[in-house]
């Protein structure tokens, strides 16, 4: 059976498993951005919370994916929910870093202006500090965009959702019918995947960056 033959016999599983993907991807990463600003937040003003924060989410970047997922697997079981732990966790540093970067890098002069009108702290930071951050947060979230629809693929090892099935499931059948375009068929969805979600990106970066601060 060819590639495309392999294509239009599973269409309605593949577009299954794409879909699986991509809603797992999408909400590790609304997840992770949600409290990786938060902590930025939380620790930008000092910079030993600063580098705590960011050693602790690097070193949990560092733990091999195949570990963590089976570390996972004892308190939660298998399925979606070690698949959504485990990619939220890995998330976290680039979006934590860039927070931390980008509201660490706004001009204090502004910042000082905006008090100096009478703003509060929270509306310094709401009206001035975030949206210019936000470019450089949208960086990082990017990235770990990039990160999650990658390594969400070994999430089939604890029986997660999305087209690491079709990568595993070839690769466990190698030598046999329809390994290859199995294979194939899950590497491409990714990548496929991968660049519509990047794309997407690029258009939430020109319709929420304030338009002075556009590159």
């Amino acid at each position: 059976m060819s590639f495309w033959e392999y294509l239009g016999s599973r269409r309605e599983l593949l577009w299954f498993e794409t879909w699986q993907h991509a809603s797992m991807v999408f909400q590790t990463v609304l997840a992770a951005l949600v409290i990786g600003v938060l902590i930025g937040l939380a620790v930008y003003r000092s910079e030993r919370l600063s580098t705590l924060a960011t050693s602790t989410a690097g070193v949990v970047f560092t733990i091999p994916s195949l570990a963590l997922l089976g570390l996972l697997i004892t308190p939660l079981g298998l399925g979606v929910a070690p698949s959504v732990v485990a990619l939220t966790l890995y998330s976290l540093l680039p979006i934590v870093r860039n927070t931390i970067v980008g509201l660490a890098g706004v001009d204090r002069t502004l910042v000082d202006a905006a008090r100096g009108i009478g703003m509060t702290r929270t509306a310094v930071l709401l009206r001035v500090e975030l949206p210019l951050a936000w470019p450089v947060i949208l960086t990082g979230a990017r990235v770990s965009t990039q990160l999650a629809m990658g390594i969400g693929a070994i999430a089939a090892y604890v029986s997660g959702p999305g087209l690491g099935e079709q990568i595993f499931s070839g690769l466990a059948r190698l030598g046999g019918a329809n390994a290859i375009n199995m294979t194939l068929a899950g590497t491409l969805g990714i990548v496929l995947l991968a660049l519509l979600f990047d794309g997407c990106f690029v258009l939430i970066g020109r319709l929420t960056t304030p338009r002075g601060i556009r590159v």
